[in-house]
């Protein structure tokens, strides 16, 4: 079972301390994270399911390729991480 780690950042808007899940890819994953913390849905993906455009998730240590579908595979020992993404100077 994979496990996905949330940043503080999102911590502090919805309760969703690290977890360990079944799934092949990153959105069957992020669904049973989802199942376990119903009100992050919103903050992670946009209405049509595919990845916020401030969102990032990494699977182990690399950025996920597809932001709206969210095929990328991952194994039963993966760590997923979803973050905020920043930009500015």
């Amino acid at each position: 079972m994979s496990r996905v780690s949330f940043t503080r950042n999102l911590q502090r808007h919805v309760a969703c301390p690290p977890c360990t899940v079944e799934g092949a890819t990153v959105q069957e994953s992020l669904e049973a994270a989802f199942a376990l913390y119903p009100r992050l849905r919103g903050y992670v993906l946009d209405e049509h399911g595919a990845l916020r455009f401030h969102m990032a998730v990494f699977v182990d240590g690399v950025p996920v390729a597809d932001r709206r579908g969210l095929t990328d595979p991952v194994s039963v020992a993966s760590e997923i991480y979803v973050m905020q993404a920043l930009s500015g100077g």
